[in-house]
């Protein structure tokens, strides 16, 4: 049983169906990780949103998140665009974050992902994470994964 959103994020998601994830211990995206980021991705009519609330244990500046979580969010989320767009999983094989704004801890988040172009043998995304009240963007990322064969 997949568990509800957290109410800020349930207007926006209103609608949309989740896209699973594919590897249930995957630190990044899998139900089953015990310490994973458990980040949850929804299709879009241009790629994935994914509802996020970075936790404090992940702080890096007083009340921001560690810059590395937020890379690994943006990852996770431009994996679920990858995922929707070619029906495949894919690794990262490059993976460009600039961040524009302190990710603040504890404070609903939207990540975005979309494919920018499929080359065949790999595939280029983009992405960012901004704040759900607002719309602020805080990180933006660019990346090409590697589907997986099969």
């Amino acid at each position: 049983m997949t568990p509800p959103l957290p109410e800020p994020f349930r207007a926006a998601f209103d609608g949309l169906e989740e896209q699973l994830a594919i590897v249930d211990q995957c630190f990044g995206c899998g139900p089953g990780h015990p310490t994973g980021l458990h980040v949850r991705c929804f299709k879009t009519a241009d790629g994935v949103m994914s509802p996020i609330i970075v936790p404090a244990q992940y702080n890096g500046p007083p009340g921001a998140a560690h810059g590395g979580i937020v890379a690994a969010y943006l990852d996770e989320v431009l994996a679920a665009a990858v995922k929707r767009a070619t029906t495949r999983a894919a690794v990262t094989g490059e993976l460009t974050v600039r961040y524009m704004k302190p990710v603040p801890v504890e404070t609903p988040i939207v990540g975005r992902g979309s494919l920018v172009a499929d080359h065949g043998r790999y595939v280029d995304v983009e992405g960012r994470l901004e704040e759900l009240e607002s719309g602020r963007v805080l990180a933006t990322a660019r990346a090409r994964f590697f589907p997986i064969p099969g």
